[in-house]
């Protein structure tokens, strides 16, 4: 993603599948703030180190901060997994062994965002859908492989011939 000369692509896709929340999230910000457009995917599967019930805890002492004279003025708490990751802007935690985490879609559902169920379902449907994908196009290959060595015993004599021509 780092771009030194200047010369950046247009956007950066990055899938967001296991990474840590903050880390992701400052390597993130600093592409931004170098004027590269950033893009994350399955936002619901990033971690955050600490159990569930830990970060559950952590989101609900959240939940209850407010403004006292004006609530609607107060911090906007997101419950979106996508909302959550935008609105880190600092904080680096790690994951280490032996320590827990848990991941940013499930303690968001566990908080009122209500599409974790959906997403999980509408994933297994890519991964199978990837997967037959993938099985026919290594069939295909196979079948490509076959046919070259097929015109290549019917051509033989006339490879040969092409050869010094190049073509």
């Amino acid at each position: 993603m780092v771009c030194g000369s200047g010369v950046c692509a247009k956007k950066v896709v990055v899938d967001a599948r296991h990474h840590m929340l903050g880390r992701l999230g400052s390597i993130v910000a600093k592409e931004l703030l170098n004027g590269q457009k950033v893009v994350i995917l399955r936002c619901e599967e990033i971690c955050m180190s600490g159990g569930l019930v830990r970060q559950k805890m952590k989101y609900m002492r959240f939940l209850r901060k407010r403004m006292n004279t004006k609530p609607s003025h107060g911090p906007i708490h997101f419950r979106a997994p996508a909302k959550i990751f935008w609105r880190t802007v600092r904080g680096v935690s790690r994951l280490q062994k032996g320590h827990k985490y848990c991941l940013l879609g499930h303690l968001s559902s566990e908080v009122g965002w209500n599409h974790y169920d959906t997403i999980r379902e509408l994933e297994k449907k890519r991964k199978e859908r990837a997967q037959v994908a993938y099985e026919r196009k290594k069939q295909l290959n196979k079948l490509r492989v076959k046919a070259e060595k097929t015109a290549e015993e019917k051509l033989g004599s006339q490879l040969d011939i092409l050869a010094p021509v190049k073509y």
